[in-house]
């Protein structure tokens, strides 16, 4: 439990020293360029490992438990986007225009693979389940979100577009995931012995895709558009949004007849958002100037649902461990 905080606080620490250095040092001219191309061989490199991470018998394992991917489905895809809709006359005033669309596009998103995953078996879930929602949730994520944020914003006219982002998004990300999993019968034992190693990959490239798209916002004005006191209102908006959704998947799990390690599984499936999946999208979605106010309410929410679903996976272990020693007293 320490190591894992401790690893989320260090990956916090990066995150705003690499927002640090683009607002000082913002890549431009060439050096743009060079890390435009360096992002996108990244971002391929990271959905080939997470394709390449998911087994063929963890797809089989989870999938026959429908009730519960149709749960975490709707969560992620209509609870979140109508949340953000509901809450609209409240936040877009609260966070202005730029930054409420970035919170449109974080409830958009599908949910995380990696996180998701690790609490689950932290809190003693059911992992094979987790590992199923999850990662279909990220490839449909890849069509849907586009679709839904097309829908939310209201820009019925630009479907050519939203079509050229969604075919853009699929051979990013898409066709790496496939070529990972594919690859699996060949590196797959290599990958599982080196998890621990491969997720700074996973980390470095989130760091680098935030630094490339930050320096375009930044250049585009991001902190003269952002002042100090909407990134308080913002923290504050992304801890209330992330309580009523974690009450909602609770409350529904239980009302629904699911078991503890189903429960378990839903809360942190349905109630989580990826960056990984994000902020590349989010390059093809926004233009330059309108990638930075888009990942911050996405960077935020991120720090918190980690933070929080690490104190919640703990008390879930602590609760289990005292039933099986009631069961076995």
């Amino acid at each position: 439990m320490n190591r894992l905080r401790l690893l989320f606080d260090n990956f916090t620490l990066l995150l705003i020293a690499v927002v640090a250095a683009a607002t000082l040092v913002p890549a431009h001219g060439m050096g743009a360029t060079l890390f435009g191309w360096v992002t996108d061989l990244a971002i391929a490199l990271l959905f080939f490992l997470h394709g390449a991470k998911l087994s063929r018998q963890a797809i089989i394992a989870g999938a026959m438990h429908w009730r519960l991917h149709l749960l975490v489905f709707i969560f992620t895809f209509v609870m979140f986007p109508l949340l953000a809709l509901v809450l609209k006359p409240a936040l877009q005033p609260a966070l202005g225009t730029a930054l409420y669309v970035g919170v449109i596009y974080l409830c958009c998103l599908p949910g995380t693979v990696q996180s998701a995953i690790a609490f689950t078996s932290l809190a003693r879930g059911n992992v094979p389940a987790a590992v199923c929602s999850a990662s279909a949730s990220s490839l449909i994520g890849i069509v849907l979100t586009p679709l839904l944020l097309q829908w939310m914003l209201g820009s019925g006219s630009r479907t050519s577009s939203t079509l050229d982002a969604i075919l853009h998004i699929s051979v990013q990300l898409l066709l790496p995931f496939l070529a990972g999993h594919l690859s699996r019968p060949w590196i797959g034992q290599w990958i599982d012995r080196n998890q621990h190693w491969l997720r700074n990959v996973d980390q470095s490239s989130i760091l680098l895709v935030v630094y490339t798209a930050f320096s375009a916002s930044v250049i585009g004005g991001l902190w003269r558009a952002v002042p100090p006191s909407s990134l308080i209102v913002l923290t504050v908006v992304c801890c209330a949004l992330l309580a009523l959704v974690l009450f909602i998947t609770t409350w529904s799990a239980r009302q629904l007849g699911f078991n503890t390690q189903d429960e378990i599984t839903i809360v942190f499936c349905g109630s989580k958002k990826s960056m990984a999946t994000g902020v590349p999208m989010a390059q093809v979605l926004f233009s330059a100037g309108a990638v930075g106010p888009a990942l911050l309410p996405l960077m935020v929410f991120h720090q918190i649902q980690l933070m929080v679903c690490a104190v919640l996976a703990q008390r879930y272990r602590q609760r289990g461990q005292a039933d099986e020693a009631l069961e076995a007293g």
